[in-house]
């Protein structure tokens, strides 16, 4: 399985290239095949395994050291943040910060394309994780508290360079699965999202609904499929949760999608 989620994970593109959006500049980095004694573990939160996946892929460049990850920067017993990597791509040392999430596209929210991109549950947007990276997670490395943590390392913030590396799947509604994008990638839409009131146009289909690790992997048929029936009573309990998931629907012709099922 672990192979599986990894060539989804390369699969997904870099939600922008360059430093088209908030001037950050994205760190993107030739695929790297799977290697067969790479092991993750299972119980791992989704964040925490893409971490894993990014910190394989690094090490398997060429031109990339990696010094420390990871980095608890601590200033008298408080923890102040994390630094996710540290490395030298080329003898220059590199912050980087790694970020893989999943945005639906609201135009009801903001005034912007990225305004525009929310989390599954209405609780985060691309914008607030934008403003984080660029005001509180990136200049951690800058502040008096990082500075042993940087000296241990043999680095120093002064010529250090700073990238992210941002990758994301985006959904589009339902009856506007047509959208362009302009700021940012559109390769990264992967599919459209629906709610109770469109379920009905699905009553030919059967369903699947991945567990939150495996929302990285690419739809495949070797899954136990649910009958639309079947499916409606697996997910009374996410509407009373104000829950929303992913699911591959298979449809009558055979093609599966990803479809994220919203509560609200």
């Amino acid at each position: 399985m672990i192979r599986n989620r990894y060539e989804g994970f390369l699969d997904t593109p870099y939600l922008w290239h360059n430093d088209a959006v908030f001037g950050l500049t994205q760190l993107e980095l030739k695929s790297i095949p799977f290697q067969p004694n790479f092991n993750i573990e299972n119980n791992l939160r989704l964040g925490k395994y893409v971490e894993r996946l990014v910190s394989f892929e690094l090490k398997q460049q060429d031109n990339i050291s990696v010094l420390a990850e990871n980095i608890q920067v601590q200033q008298e017993r408080r923890t102040m943040g994390e630094l996710d990597c540290i490395l030298i791509l080329n003898n220059k040392p590199i912050h980087l910060e790694i970020i893989y999430k999943f945005y639906l596209y609201d135009a009801t929210v903001g005034e912007t394309e990225i305004d525009h991109f929310i989390g599954p549950n209405r609780k985060d947007s691309l914008t607030e994780k934008l403003i984080k990276l660029k005001h509180k997670q990136l200049p951690l490395l800058y502040s008096d508290s990082c500075k042993p943590y940087l000296k241990n390392l043999g680095v120093s913030s002064k010529n250090m360079q700073q990238r992210v590396y941002f990758k994301a799947q985006l959904f589009l509604p339902f009856n506007n699965t047509k959208h362009v994008l302009h700021t940012l990638n559109n390769d990264c839409i992967v599919g459209y999202y629906i709610n109770t009131n469109d379920l009905d146009q699905f009553t030919d289909c059967k369903f699947y609904i991945p567990k939150k690790i495996d929302w990285l992997l690419i739809p495949h048929p070797n899954v136990n499929w649910q009958s639309f029936i079947e499916f409606k009573t697996t997910i009374k309990g996410f509407f009373e949760q104000q829950y929303s998931s992913l699911l591959w629907v298979k449809f009558k012709t055979g093609v599966i999608k990803k479809i994220f099922l919203v509560w609200w």
